[in-house]
């Protein structure tokens, strides 16, 4: 039986795959549980790993949730295991990037929007399709949409469930950047390294210092980056001197 997560390591990128091309890598339960057992591992792995890259196999990042298992009947180990997933991936120490090519609708946009930056390429489409089938989103849409475009235009996409292009998602600041679709991999890789050559200590701070005080008003959380602060990185004497020498 195939993988339906496979993750590659090397020199401290982790790129999870989603694997169910023959579906568009619609998304399932077991599919989950893989994915599920991928981001525990992770958490736990700072030293090591330095970034996360999310992407799909085959034709397209994913369909989104796999319509037939809502159609038969899913069974996850307990309600709101999707949902707590993707907030696992979310809250990963390490920086997360989702690489997403040609499909990304509903279930898979809800999963995209767990990485802190998102690459798209000229090809990709994304749509929340929710009210299209009469569903309501359980896996987090109402809550991260409106925060990475505003509200006004996740409503938008909500009440229409229009398709929009690469290109339009990078005007609405769904995602961060959008690339020629035969430099898509190149572009994912270029991103991932730019972000490894930094301090991964720092990374890890920002990241936490901003998911923390996101909503928080400004004198708070200005006093919550001071009372947060981690300090330097172990490598800051070396990163400075460095630039001494060059």
């Amino acid at each position: 039986m195939s993988e339906l997560v496979i993750r590659e390591d090397r020199d401290g990128l982790c790129t999870l795959t989603l694997n169910r091309p023959d579906k568009l890598n619609a998304l399932n339960v077991p599919l989950f549980q893989e994915l599920r057992a991928h981001v525990d591992s992770l958490a736990n792995e700072t030293e090591t790993i330095g970034a996360v890259v999310l992407r799909g196999a085959g034709k397209a990042f994913s369909a989104g949730h796999d319509l037939k298992d809502i159609a038969a009947g899913e069974h996850p180990p307990y309600e709101g295991y999707q949902a707590e997933t993707i907030e696992k991936l979310a809250t990963l120490p390490q920086s997360v990037i989702t690489a997403v090519h040609n499909h990304c609708y509903t279930g898979a946009l809800e999963l995209a929007l767990a990485g802190d930056l998102i690459i798209a390429s000229y090809a990709a489409r994304f749509a929340d399709t929710h009210t299209k089938w009469g569903l309501t989103p359980v896996w987090g849409m109402s809550q991260r949409l409106p925060r990475r475009v505003g509200v006004a235009k996740a409503k938008e996409m909500m009440f229409t469930s229009r398709f929009y292009s690469g290109a339009e998602a990078l005007e609405m600041g769904l995602v961060n950047f959008c690339v020629r679709d035969d430099r898509f991999d190149d572009e994912v890789e270029k991103l991932a390294r730019e972000i490894l050559a930094n301090s991964w200590f720092s990374n890890r701070a920002v990241k936490m210092l901003v998911d923390e005080s996101d909503g928080m008003h400004l004198p708070d959380g200005l006093r919550y980056e001071i009372d947060k602060k981690v300090g330097r990185a172990p490598d800051m004497a070396e990163r400075v001197a460095s630039f001494g020498r060059k």
